[in-house]
């Protein structure tokens, strides 16, 4: 009986000293994890452990293999081969060291791990942003700026500028026979033509499309960094689409500036709402957890309207018409342009109330409905016109009138209703609106009225007639006739009482 109590009591200590073990190492790490400064040691393997014996001595290689033992990979045993190792049969694959392995690590590689944030990336849009050959921007970039032939077609314009964002064809470099070319050390050399590059939609050797380390930059693959505007602006900038510009005059990215330490950007999961409130980023909106929406990497499915063309249509309009012509059913999974509005309210709805959100998107749609009606309609109809009639010739960009119309839609345009979706007035207003109407009135219609005198000069009568009755009836329709001096009395008679009115707060020496 004694024997039997002492043995219980050897069994409930020796438990209690574990337990007590248990709960100290557990605190222990609380606290290291409450320590901002703390970070977990690198799981390093042995295959890891030879790459960095020789990659993370000294230069670039010191730098890169720091980068990843400060990474979430490092932290859970992801290395070296476990990214980089390749398959004999692959295209891309060399040997180095005893092991296969392929420099440019590709979706198909990330998913591996990350099979599902792999498949929403390629189904998006951004996957296939290096389909640009048969855009404007690609003729300007290969033809009008540079030429593809240059250098023995190394096309310094486009594969410094456009592939840069929209992404290369990656290359492998041959030699005369037609072999892959190693360097002294066994790496195989890629064509300086294609590589390097991060762009969002380059064409892989592995065939893939896209490239993740276009926002989660190798080799730490920060996911903070990745949630930060300022990763979409190497892209998202300019002239022609200036979202990172918006988004910093708008609210949002004034209480992002303002809060940022108060953004939680390394937290997991990144809930709006709960590990944040502070304000949202692009990955907040367009990708990011909300309490009932999970994370998405596919960026076009919040997204309605399309603002990138000449006339913006929503966004899966040009899908369903080509099923339509098909005479095939939509796929389970298609998503409306109702269904991403619904997705992208459902973020809106975190931070403001329905009726804020709703009459958001009246606004937003009306602007868009304004810039389609009064100006990019009619553009388009003209130039149409113009080409059809032969007053222009086909060749992109050899007629005046072609650059004109470029900056109308491609630059002004866009930022007017870019403007509008993120809520930046003055993008929408002063760097859109007016700089639309500005082109459009001083400079296109003058335009199009020379190319119908001249037209008429050299025997294109009939085609210029066209083009000039065209024009007149836009020109004398509701939302343009005050153009021609021909604005209803009534409210011309508003306008000069309201400008009165204006007037008399400021001295009259302010409009001389």
């Amino acid at each position: 009986m004694a024997t039997s109590l002492n043995t219980k009591r050897t069994i409930i200590g020796i438990l209690s000293i574990v337990f007590l073990v248990v709960l100290l190492i557990a605190l222990y790490k609380e606290v290291q994890r409450s320590n901002p400064n703390y970070k977990p040691k690198p799981i390093v393997d042995e295959d890891t452990r030879h790459c960095i014996s020789c990659h993370g001595e000294q230069g670039a290689g010191k730098v890169i293999v720091g980068q990843w033992e400060n990474s979430r990979h490092s932290e859970v045993g992801v290395g070296c081969l476990e990214c980089h190792q390749a398959q004999k049969e692959d295209v891309d694959g060399y040997e180095h060291e005893g092991k296969w392995i392929a420099t440019i690590v590709t979706p198909n590689d990330c998913a591996r791990c990350h099979k599902e944030e792999a498949a929403q990336f390629t189904a998006s849009h951004h996957a296939d942003a290096g389909m640009i050959m048969g855009s404007l921007d690609n003729v300007l970039a290969e033809v009008v700026e540079g030429h593809d032939k240059f250098m023995n077609n190394s096309n310094p314009a486009a594969a410094s500028g456009c592939w840069q964002c929209h992404g290369s064809k990656v290359e492998i470099l041959k030699d005369e026979k037609g072999h892959a070319r190693h360097n002294d050390m066994g790496v195989m050399l890629l064509d300086p033509k294609t590589w390097p590059n991060t762009g969002m939609g380059r064409i892989n050797l592995d065939g893939s499309k896209g490239s993740c380390t276009a926002c989660h930059n190798r080799h730490n693959f920060s996911v903070a960094q990745a949630r930060q505007p300022e990763n979409c602006g190497k892209c998202h900038i300019g002239p022609d689409h200036p979202q990172l510009e918006i988004y910093n005059e708008s609210k949002h990215g004034i209480n992002y500036h303002a809060h940022r330490e108060e953004m939680n950007l390394e937290a997991q999961p990144w809930i709006v709402g709960k590990e944040y409130s502070a304000a949202p980023t692009c990955a907040t909106c367009h990708m990011s957890a909300t309490p009932d929406m999970a994370v998405t990497h596919d960026v076009g499915d919040r997204i309605s309207w399309t603002l990138r063309p000449k006339v913006s249509e929503k966004i899966d309009a040009a899908e369903m018409s080509r099923y339509k012509a098909e005479g095939k059913p939509l796929p389970e999974d298609f998503l409306t342009w109702e269904q991403r509005r619904k997705n992208m309210q459902n973020v809106c709805f975190q931070c403001h109330t329905r009726i804020y959100v709703e009459n958001f998107y009246n606004q937003y749609d009306k602007e868009v409905a304004l810039y389609n009606d009064k100006f990019g309609k009619p553009a388009l109809a003209l130039m149409n016109l113009l080409k059809k009639e032969g007053l222009i010739t086909p060749t992109p960009f050899d007629d005046k009138v072609e650059w004109t119309y470029f900056y109308l839609w491609h630059h002004e345009g866009r930022r007017a209703r870019m403007g509008a979706s993120m809520m930046g007035p003055d993008y929408t207003q002063w760097h859109g609106n007016f700089e639309v109407a500005a082109r459009f009135y001083t400079d296109m219609v003058p335009e199009i009225r020379e190319l119908i005198s001249e037209g008429k000069k050299h025997g294109k009568a009939v085609g210029a007639a066209r083009v000039q009755k065209l024009l007149h009836n836009i020109l004398n329709g509701e939302m343009h006739k005050w153009y021609l001096g021909k604005m209803d009395p009534e409210e011309t008679a508003r306008r000069k009482a309201a400008a009165s009115e204006f007037r008399k707060r400021y001295s009259q020496e302010d409009y001389n």
